[in-house]
């Protein structure tokens, strides 16, 4: 077993090569290190990311296969499409990140703690300072009721957690998210590693080497401009809408 130490003092540093993980488990390839936005920027750019609880080292990874959504092959059920249809929600882009990253971090059923701790948390909300990271939030009645935020790297979006506190609401954010950056020109919709949730609502298995040569040529190009807005018709029914500050 060999893992490589990240030198906390050198965060423009470059990380091994993802092919040089470890088999089990599965993707593990570093630790150590910090959450800077020129390592995080780094991390997310040769296909790795930070994942670890509060009380650990920080930890990298880089699975293979990697579990991806075609941004136009999310599976949309025949019970979300009619949640989808009666839009009794609104959606937005980059209106709340501060709360999805709390929505995230809460308790979930069956899972005590959560793996988004303070650090996480703060590292991810630099990352939406300079215009690498993005939240899609949903609404009902004022409340936001579900999101999932992530990391752009050119044209390539990283999905890092999502939540909902009403039924279908992540998957919502979710479809709306995959039909505007296919619009964008973003082929793919990273979920890390696979879950039964992932795989139904459409997520597959890519070889790792597909994905960072995806990566290589999809991460050349040119982000839209931050804070985005979805271009699309979305739901967006100004009673659900909570007031601006």
């Amino acid at each position: 077993m060999r893992l490589y130490w990240l030198d906390p003092a050198t965060p423009d540093a470059p990380f091994p090569d993802p092919a040089l993980a470890l088999t089990q488990p599965n993707g593990l390839l570093a630790m150590g290190g910090d959450l800077s936005p020129t390592r995080l920027r780094n991390a997310y750019a040769n296909g790795i990311f930070p994942w670890y609880n509060p009380e650990e080292s920080i930890l990298w990874w880089s699975p293979d296969p990697r579990v991806v959504f075609a941004t136009d092959g999310v599976h949309v059920s025949r019970r979300l499409a009619r949640t989808l249809r009666r839009a009794d929600y609104a959606v937005t882009l980059d209106r709340d990140f501060d709360g999805v990253l709390t929505g995230c971090a809460g308790p979930r059923r069956h899972q005590p703690g959560t793996w988004l701790g303070a650090e996480m948390r703060a590292a991810y909300r630099r990352l939406f300072d300079t215009g690498d990271a993005h939240s899609v939030e949903v609404w009902r009645h004022g409340e936001l009721v579900g999101g999932l935020y992530g990391v752009a790297h050119g044209r390539m979006f990283f999905g890092e957690s999502m939540f909902s506190h009403v039924p279908d609401a992540s998957k919502l954010a979710l479809v709306h998210l995959a039909r505007q950056l296919a619009a964008w020109g973003f082929p793919l919709i990273d979920g890390q590693v696979g879950s039964p949730h992932l795989y139904r609502m459409g997520a597959f298995d890519l070889p790792r080497p597909r994905f960072i040569a995806c990566l290589r040529e999809y991460g050349a190009l040119a982000s839209p401009p931050a804070p985005w807005r979805f271009e699309l018709d979305v739901p967006r029914n100004e009673a659900h809408l909570p007031p601006r500050n």
